[in-house]
């Protein structure tokens, strides 16, 4: 349920976080993204919430967005209400492109899945013998088509990807996201992380009609993080996000009907890895 907010009205909820445009008609190029403590998996919105989840996210893509040599949607016109302190960020509202920039460094998640049936991953062929969590030779650009609510998005090659948005903008939002995707690997790598992949969300600016980074950036919902001296090791499944999450209903639902709710230590254990992320970076990184 949504949280009333004076002067903002609630215009949607998607699985995580729930978006308002401001009443006052001088503020309609903002928006009041929240997030909430919802999870989600296998397109599910799962019970019960994972603690302290909205902040996590919120205080890490804001640490990201500082760091980040790319324009970014936060605005600081106005304050973020005192209700959602923590959890709300007010951003510039962009017209976003139907594209879910992904960037992998290793082969894991779809790509894994993908590689195993065709030696590729969205018509980029991969060199044989990779196993799983293996680092690329290259990080490769691996888009998604963003699917109308409701549907399944779809991972989809470079000519989809002109065909959808124009050749120049695909070329820049490639471009772009194999750039952050090094920085920020760059910068993992400091707190003994590694950036295995993520995805990112452009959009245009009105105002300047710049290819602007929206949404989250960066955080255990969107990337998938290892620990490096995990992965050295030859461990490779342990991620700092909701895996736990997805392992536990992989093995303990078959997809038909609603979910179960999660057990007590999965939710625990979940709120763990997300603060554990959240600290090393922070804490680690100058």
């Amino acid at each position: 349920m949504a949280v009333q907010i004076p002067g903002w009205k609630h215009v949607y909820s998607g699985k995580v976080r729930d978006l308002y445009e401001s009443e006052d008609g001088a503020l309609s190029h903002l928006i009041l993204v929240v997030a909430s403590d919802r999870v989600s998996a296998f397109d599910h919105v799962l019970e019960p919430a994972i603690p302290g989840k909205g902040k996590f996210l919120t205080e890490l893509t804001n640490w990201w967005f500082d760091r980040l040599d790319v324009a970014n949607h936060v605005s600081h016109e106005v304050a973020v209400p005192a209700q959602v302190a923590g959890r709300g960020t007010v951003c510039k509202k962009l017209e976003m492109f139907p594209i879910e920039c992904v960037v992998r460094g290793y082969i894991s998640g779809s790509g894994w899945k993908e590689y195993q049936e065709t030696g590729e991953v969205c018509g980029i062929a991969l060199p044989a013998g990779l196993t799983f969590g293996g680092k690329l030779p290259e990080p490769i650009f691996t888009p998604a088509y963003k699917a109308p609510m409701g549907e399944h998005d779809e991972n989809i090659d470079f000519a989809r990807c002109i065909e959808l948005v124009g050749e120049a903008t695909a070329e820049a939002l490639r471009d772009l996201s194999l750039k952050v995707f090094a920085q920020a690997s760059a910068l993992a790598e400091q707190a003994g992380l590694i950036l295995a992949d993520t995805k990112f969300e452009f959009g245009l600016d009105p105002a300047t009609g710049g290819i602007t980074l929206g949404d989250e950036v960066l955080t255990p919902d969107s990337s998938r993080y290892w620990s490096k001296a995990a992965w050295d090791r030859g461990e490779r499944k342990d991620s700092f996000d909701k895996q736990l999450v997805r392992n536990w209903l992989a093995e303990n639902w078959n997809q038909i009907g609603q979910p179960p709710a999660l057990p007590a230590d999965i939710v625990a254990q979940t709120a763990g890895k997300y603060a554990e992320l959240v600290e090393r970076l922070t804490t680690e990184i100058a």
